[in-house]
This record gives structure tokens, sequence and C-alpha cells, in this order.
């Protein structure tokens, strides 16, 4: 159960996002240890429901989705987390081994110890890494029989459509003739409700955001004024995606490993975009990276779908 370690990239990511205009960082990086815990109690939240959808999609199609994917050998979860939802999907597949890839190295490691105590036959490897730069496996895996690569959490809403395409094709060749893709997906739904989930009352999300700055002040010697930035959420109806914003609230000179940056109120870093997709849009991009629809399921409230793909069809370019 030895990670394969593979560098984050934090430093070159920040001073590169901070120098561009508009300003952006990638969303990868609100994911440290604490911004794991904060995250985890964003999907506790009343006013987020749709990790509770999801689940209760797992639990309710598990065997389903076994009987249609058949004997698997291996399932490949990138951006796998504290894997609470995996569990459901192990117990009902059986495979051989498991391979959870993240960016959080302590969560992974300790997610990986957890899962091996309540499977001790399964092979678990965990990889550090950062599956949007490319997906690959480490040497001497069982690759005999089928492979699931499993993508749940709606993470695929966090790149941008055409990121979302090449990302899904990549899964598809993971996956490999007769291989499997199963994803989880946010349908699009009333913005006053999404904006109560990605700005709750509580403040955990802000909590959320802001703890990039934190991260950055810890590991960066930065030294972001963190009471000076705002959580900012809002919804791009032309782009179909909610976008997470830091919005600085007055005018400071930052400094970020040893290079200055000047803020004046108003500026914003661009952290994250959440795209939302209907189960035919969802269906069609995946028809994009080449993989079929083979079965899809939504729950009875319309907050979540979970979408099984088979690898192989033609790819189709956008018209």
């Amino acid at each position: 159960m030895t990670p394969i370690i593979d560098g984050s990239g934090f430093r070159e990511a920040v001073l590169a996002g901070l120098s561009a205009r508009p300003r952006r960082i990638p969303c990868r990086f609100l994911y440290d240890t604490a911004g794991v815990a904060l995250f985890e109690r964003i999907t506790a939240l009343d006013s987020y429901p749709l990790c509770r959808a999801e689940t209760a999609l797992l639990d309710r199609h598990a065997a389903d989705i076994a009987a249609r994917v058949g004997a698997v050998t291996t399932v490949i979860e990138p951006g796998a987390g504290t894997m609470v939802k995996t569990r459901r999907l192990l117990a009902a597949l059986d495979p051989v081994a498991y391979v959870p890839i993240d960016v959080a190295g302590a969560v992974l490691q300790e997610a990986a110890r957890s899962l091996a105590g309540e499977f001790p036959r399964l092979a678990i490897v965990p990889m550090v890494a950062d599956f949007t730069a490319g997906l690959t496996l480490p040497p001497g895996l069982d690759r005999s029989g089928p492979v699931l690569v499993f993508f749940p959490g709606s993470t695929i809403g966090n790149l941008s459509p055409a990121a979302a395409r090449d990302f899904l094709a990549g899964c598809g060749r993971l996956a490999g003739a007769g291989g499997w893709v199963l994803v989880g997906v946010d349908p699009v739904r009333d913005p006053r409700l999404l904006h109560r989930a990605y700005d709750d009352p509580q403040g955990v999300t802000a909590a959320f955001t802001r703890n990039l700055l934190v991260r950055a002040n810890r590991e960066l010697g930065a030294d972001f004024a963190l009471g000076q930035f705002d959580h900012r959420a809002w919804w791009n109806a032309r782009e179909g995606r909610m976008e997470l914003h830091l919005v600085c609230t007055s005018t400071q000179q930052v400094t970020v490993a040893g290079c200055s940056f000047l803020f004046r109120s108003g500026d914003t870093i661009h952290v994250e975009d959440c795209y939302k997709y209907a189960p035919e849009h969802f269906h069609w991009l995946a028809r994009q990276a080449g993989l079929s629809p083979a079965a899809t399921w939504l729950d009875e409230d319309g907050l979540f779908s979970l979408h099984l793909l088979r690898p192989g069809a033609a790819p189709r370019l956008p018209s």
C-alpha cells in the first residue's frame, strides 16, 4: 500500500495564476488536508444535498451496476479523496485491485489504510498525483480482466467542457476494450438553490475557498490578509456553471514566495468552476470523447445522476 508520489506544483501554479489576468488558481489546490476536511463538512450541509443524493443512487443501484459490468478486475478512481462512496461500489463489484488517485497525499494514505481494514483481500495501490495531468498506472497492475474507472462527486464539473471531453477520453483509454467508466454528474438546477449550495449560510464554503490563501501563507511564505478576501459564488448562465471567486475588499500588496502582487479592492481570484449537465448534454459530451452511454440513473428529485459509459464509440468532432 505504499503510495506512488507526484509533486503538487503548488508554488508554480500560484505564481502563474496570480500573474495572469484574470487571476486564477486551479481548484485542485483547494484540497490539502484542511481543505478536504472542510469539503467533507460541506457535503453534510442541508444546503448541499449532492453527496447524499449520489450515495443514495449508489445504494439503490450498486447491484444493477455490478450486473451490467460483470467481473471487473480493477477499479481506478481519480480524485478518490476519503473514498466514502467507493466502499459501496467495491462491495458490489468485489474487484482484485483498487487504484485511488488524489493530490492530497496524507488524506489518500489514511483513507487507503482504513479501506484496507474493511477489504483485506483487495490490493490497494494509492497514487498521489494530479489526474488532470494525465492518467497512468503503476507497473505490474493486473490488467487481465475488465477495468472500471470510477469518477464520482460531480468532479467532472470542475473541468471545462473541452477538458472534460479530453479527460473522459483518457478514462476510456485507461478502461480499455471491455472496460467501463462510471461518472457522477450534477444536473442543471434552480440557480437560487445552487447559490445556497455554494455560498452556504454557515460560511463553510467560504472557509473552504479562503483556505487556499491560508495554505499559501503557510507553504509559500505569503502574507495574504485573510480578512480582506470575501468568498463569492455566482451562476454564469451563458457558460452553464457556478463560479467561485475570492474577492479582495481593500487595496493590499501581497508577497508570495518572494514575488510581489498588487491587489486593488474588487480584484478577484477565480478558484473554481462547477459546470452542470443535463443527462442528454452529458451523453453528447461522452460521445465526443468516444464513449457510449450504457445506462443512466437519476435520483427522484433531479439532484444527481450516475452515467455508465462504454469505451469504443467513434469520437464525434464538434460541428
